[in-house]
């Protein structure tokens, strides 16, 4: 008896982890994923669950099989590569545009970029261009206001956004250049000081949702992406700092 009932219980538990939606988010949509899924939820009944990594890491797990329905990326090339290879069932479509911030705990002067060669600066934290969309625009925006060569040798990279924000909290590194929609998170806001880095120096952030073919619940996955074309949807994100696209 004993053993059927815990045979029951862990029965329940995984039917229940394979009713989530499993949603693969990006790092810098972490902290407004949350209203959004709590609000999704409460609508439709429907249980999220979220995976965060690098928009790269992201796509290469997707690539090898990995079981997720949706995916929402940090840019459109991507959840675009994804369809080209078949592995979504349409075209990606932009749930919003991110912008950069630049963000410290310590009392810099954050006036403009030249900030990152003060003597105090030893180390800047950008997530990895190779695999983060919102590294590879950081560095576009250096180069552009050239500061790149200048600053270069100061340069940590984290793997994603996720990380970054944990360098800058912890002062491992003593400013970083991380998405608004992190410094717009309520816990964090007070969290030392921050100023915005607007284009030009970057192309507005277009970042793609997709619905994976692997999928076994493209009903909620589209129920899902609809969601977020929704008006509740775009308030939540522009309270995050995102720009969104027309209805």
């Amino acid at each position: 008896m004993i053993r059927f009932c815990l045979f029951a219980f862990l029965f329940s538990l995984s039917w229940a982890r394979a009713q989530s939606l499993r949603v693969a988010v990006s790092a810098n949509a972490q902290f407004v994923m949350e209203p959004l899924r709590t609000s999704f939820q409460r609508q439709t009944g429907i249980r999220v669950e979220t995976i965060v990594s690098s928009s790269g890491k992201l796509a290469a797990q997707i690539q090898q099989g990995a079981p997720f329905d949706v995916f929402l990326s940090a840019d459109m090339t991507y959840p675009q590569a994804l369809h080209q290879q078949g592995l979504t069932t349409d075209a990606p479509v932009i749930y919003g545009y991110g912008s950069l911030v630049l963000w410290t705990m310590g009392k810099l002067p954050l006036n403009d970029l030249s900030v990152l060669q003060h003597p105090s600066v030893r180390h800047i934290a950008i997530a990895n261009p190779a695999t983060a969309p919102y590294g590879e625009a950081a560095i576009a925006l250096l180069t552009y206001r050239k500061q790149l060569e200048a600053v270069r040798d100061r340069l940590v990279y984290g793997e994603s956004i996720a990380q970054v924000n944990q360098y800058i909290l912890s002062g491992a590194a003593e400013v970083g250049i991380t998405a608004k929609s992190v410094v717009m998170d309520p816990s964090l806001k007070g969290r030392g000081s921050w100023m915005d880095l607007p284009p030009p120096g970057y192309t507005p952030i277009a970042q793609g949702v997709v619905v994976l073919k692997r999928s076994r619940q493209e009903k909620a996955a589209r129920q899902f992406v609809q969601f977020l074309r929704t008006p509740e949807a775009r308030r939540i994100l522009q309270q995050y700092g995102y720009r969104t696209p027309t209805a």
